[in-house]
């Protein structure tokens, strides 16, 4: 089983400028904007995105963390207890324009959770999705506003993004995975 690389460390740099650009062109008042990362490479994706639109307008964006442990909709069927992490948002997000930042965007289920756990917080005017890979096979009718690259992709492979901040690497690869490995 080896790993196919499909995006470098240029490639993420390219489409995180990419995305930012998206963002700005979409939401025209950036100062009402919160980007909010989704542990735990949603986080240094919604910084990289803050710093590349400070970058480009001049103007520093929020960024907060979003812990859905909590909010999944898996946690009886799960042996394990889940890693609860921090949730940080820095400024209160009643009426702000709020763009959800994930690494992976599967079966919607993760994005379901993350949207539960922020209105729990506040009511937004908005929240917005912004994903770097999208592959397909959603279980919700939920769609990115945002996308980075889709990968279609087979159930029997892995979609794997790692970045420098977490990772030590900045490197996005398919891993093929025996049938009885495949996430659900």
């Amino acid at each position: 089983m080896t790993k196919k690389i499909i995006m470098t460390p240029d490639d993420i740099r390219r489409t995180l400028a990419r995305i930012a650009h998206e963002i700005i062109e979409r939401n025209k008042a950036i100062e009402h904007l919160i980007l909010v990362g989704m542990h735990t490479r949603g986080v240094p994706l919604a910084r990289r995105l803050a710093a590349n639109i400070e970058d480009f307008e001049g103007i520093g964006i929020p960024v907060g963390t979003l812990d859905i442990s909590l909010y999944r909709d898996d946690l009886a069927s799960l042996d394990l207890q889940p890693t609860v992490k921090r949730t940080n948002i820095p400024a209160g997000i009643d009426g702000k324009s709020i763009v959800l930042v994930d690494d992976v965007l599967y079966t919607g289920r993760s994005t379901r959770a993350a949207m539960d756990a922020l209105t729990d917080l506040g009511r937004p005017r908005s929240i917005q999705l912004a994903v770097f890979i999208d592959r397909g096979h959603r279980e919700l009718p939920i769609r990115a506003d945002y996308v980075g690259k889709n990968i279609p992709s087979s159930r029997h492979e892995e979609i794997k993004v790692q970045l420098e901040e977490t990772d030590g690497i900045d490197e996005v690869a398919i891993i093929p995975m025996p049938p009885t490995k495949e996430k659900q």
